[in-house]
């Protein structure tokens, strides 16, 4: 991930980005030079990983009914009486990085639990900066927001800005059951939103301004062509 300065609605600072940022009537907003908000490394395009080795999951894309399915809490019984959701983990955190993103939600493979993945670095051999969280919700968060563009392995080949809280206060549990309590700041706390609307059957393009969203039809269109019938949009 890159370090870049550039700007945001209200602030003017260096932030991690992989993305140059465009103005509001910058048609490459559908097709931008560099990788989209979530994917890893800088400069490049996120990427559909076909078959991944190690696991049979896959990237479903919009308009794919589990994008906008409701999804079930992991119960403790499936944490402590069976790998299931361990193993779910994995798989997933193996799909993102063949992607090259820095996070994924259960619904984007398919699968309507309440569990994330994610690494901000995007790199596999930094896996120390790997989180994994089961049945996650928000307790709090900043009245003070900031605009970044972002992208999303599920909406390939297009972005957009999305207003988000600077910080947020998050618990959950990890994969033994045990509940945790943290505090997520700029860069982790964006991709945690992000994941976190996946798991409420929100997507990224919901939270687009109206202009933003009508530069992005077009491609949301030949989405929708590609998937056929029986798309939930």
């Amino acid at each position: 991930m890159a370090t870049a300065t550039h700007r945001r609605r209200g602030i003017s600072s260096s932030v991690p980005t992989t993305n140059t940022i465009f103005g509001k009537g910058d048609d490459r907003l559908l097709f931008p030079s560099f990788s989209s908000l979530f994917s890893s490394p800088p400069n490049k395009m996120e990427v559909d990983p076909g078959v991944v080795e190690g696991t049979d999951l896959r990237i479903v894309k919009y308009p794919h009914p589990a994008l906008r399915s409701h999804n079930e809490e992991v119960t403790l019984e499936e944490l402590k009486e069976s790998t299931e959701i361990a193993d779910l983990a994995k798989g997933m955190l193996k799909v993102m990085y063949a992607a090259e993103g820095v996070g994924l939600a259960a619904p984007q493979v398919g699968v309507n639990k309440r569990l994330m993945v994610y690494n901000p670095t995007g790199d596999s051999k930094r896996w120390l900066d790997e989180t994994i969280l089961v049945n996650p919700r928000i307790v709090e968060f900043s009245e003070a927001k900031d605009e970044e563009i972002e992208g999303c392995l599920s909406f390939p080949d297009m972005s957009g800005e999305v207003i988000r809280s600077k910080w947020i206060k998050v618990e959950a549990l990890n994969l033994k059951g045990k509940k945790i309590k943290k505090k997520f700041t700029g860069w982790e706390a964006r991709i945690f939103q992000h994941e976190y609307d996946h798991l409420d059957g929100t997507v990224y393009i919901d939270r687009l301004s109206e202009e933003t969203r009508a530069k992005v039809q077009p491609r949301l269109n030949e989405l929708i062509e590609e998937f056929g019938d029986g798309g939930s949009i």
